[in-house]
């Protein structure tokens, strides 16, 4: 389980076996061990092999196809997270890493200090999606502004700009989409009182 709040942002140095396979320069010493689990951009990966300041994942095809990872070449920057400890201060909201759907950027304009994005989504993920709940883009814990039935809007603070990617996103690119647990669960028990 994460947060959604960003340590660092990592670099994509290789990737192989047709992108089933890896590997991500961290800034700094992180001390992963084989078998740990940690959030890239939002996908929980476990660390099959690692360095002082890189670790190797493996990938399955499931996750190629629900997620931006089979786009990262070497030198794709993504968000870094390592998983919540018992005692940790919970900032952001329940992350699982398990990504629900891939959303496109559509509008990106300055608000203040912030940058809004409105982000399109799969109609099946926007039932899950409401104004004041939470999303995580990217792996990073947001909080939504308005939606409506395929697009929601967030704003990204100056401190998520510089301490995650979006900071460099443009119109156009994708992101992976992870609901808020606690919707899907609340979906799946309104559906149940219905039968």
């Amino acid at each position: 389980m994460f947060t959604g709040l960003v340590s660092q942002i990592g670099r994509v140095r290789s990737t192989s076996d047709g992108g089933t396979r890896i590997e991500i320069e961290t800034p700094s010493q992180y001390g992963f061990t084989e078998g740990a689990s940690v959030a890239c951009s939002g996908v929980c990966l476990t660390v099959t092999n690692h360095g002082d300041d890189w670790f190797a994942a493996d990938v399955s095809a499931e996750t190629l196809g629900c997620t931006t990872v089979g786009q990262w070449v070497a030198g794709t920057s993504v968000n870094i997270e390592r998983p919540l400890k018992v005692g940790d201060e919970l900032g952001g909201h329940m992350v699982l890493g398990h990504v629900d759907g891939v959303g496109a950027i559509s509008a990106r304009a300055t608000d203040g200090e912030s940058i809004r994005f409105t982000v399109e989504a799969p109609v099946e993920i926007m039932r899950f999606i409401a104004e004041k709940g939470s999303v995580a883009l990217d792996g990073i814990s947001l909080t939504v502004n308005q939606a409506d039935a395929v697009r929601f809007g967030v704003n990204i603070i100056p401190q998520t700009q510089r301490a995650t990617t979006l900071g460099n996103a443009e119109i156009g690119d994708q992101v992976n989409l992870e609901i808020d647990p606690l919707a899907r669960y609340a979906a799946k028990a309104a559906s149940s009182d219905l039968e």
